[in-house]
């Protein structure tokens, strides 16, 4: 009998990471600067959206956010105005106390969701710093290839944060690694007590595992450059396109340097 309540569960859990809809309570805004490339020191800037309900969360950058929304709404907007709300983030995460749901674009017709076990072990240490506010206590880990420093405040109980990183007594409002390659910062934490019709617009998704879904990123290039051999017939473009993409796989730092 028990295991058939959990079986149910667990279905119940995987149909609202599937769905369209998202019930929404609270709602965490974080600015993320980041590096793609290990060569440059430059900086971008982006933001998310964390939506928290009583049992769940769901990660979003925040510009697909709004064009998911206005597609949902059926909103035509012109190239150059959809431009705007291009993103280097395009997965949603979803999180519950046990697993992590996962789905990502590997290219423009690819479209994978996995899950991975909710399994972060975090060290708590005697510090203490104000953030937007909130007195928070700091917290360590290792994860996906790199240290993380958290910042965590027990007056939002609720044990969510930016990206993949939950688990500690309270909300997470600053988390950043010990390069400082990619660091989140809470800027805004409000009550928002409505159904987001957009959270889930992928089609066309192949459900697999982590495992599988690491491999095709790193071949995507090998079958982007056999996309353009097809494409362009002067050997130079083909020469110069493959140059470029070897330099830009050997430069490339994603937020996971590891599988887990």
């Amino acid at each position: 009998m028990k295991k058939i309540i959990l079986l149910i569960h667990l279905l119940i859990i995987t149909s609202v990471f599937s769905q369209k809809k998202f019930d929404v309570v609270y709602e965490a805004d974080y600015e993320l600067k980041y590096k793609l490339s290990t060569d440059s020191d430059f900086k971008k800037t982006t933001t998310f959206a964390l939506l928290i309900n009583e049992s769940s969360s769901f990660f979003k950058n925040m510009n697909k956010y709004i064009s998911d929304s206005l597609e949902v709404e059926k909103k035509r907007i012109p190239l150059e105005e959809a431009m705007k709300y291009a993103t280097d983030f395009r997965e949603t995460i979803g999180t519950t106390s046990s697993k992590l749901y996962v789905t990502t674009v590997i290219s423009v017709i690819n479209n994978y969701s996995y899950e991975e076990p909710n399994n972060i072990n975090w060290k708590v240490k005697n510090e203490f710093k104000t953030v937007l506010g909130f007195k928070c206590q700091k917290a360590e880990t290792t994860k996906y290839g790199r240290t993380w420093t958290a910042w965590f405040t027990t007056d939002i109980p609720f044990q969510y944060g930016p990206y993949k990183f939950n688990g500690l007594p309270g909300l997470i409002t600053e988390l950043y690694d010990t390069k400082d390659d990619y660091h989140y910062k809470l800027y805004t934490f409000r009550k928002r007590k409505y159904t987001c019709k957009s959270a889930y617009t992928f089609t066309d998704v192949k459900k697999t595992t982590k495992e599988k879904v690491w491999e095709a990123f790193k071949n995507r290039s090998a079958s982007m450059m056999r996309l353009h051999e097809q494409m362009l017939e002067d050997k130079d473009d083909i020469e110069m396109i493959r140059r470029n993409t070897m330099k830009s796989e050997k430069t490339f730092n994603p937020i996971e340097l590891s599988i887990y």
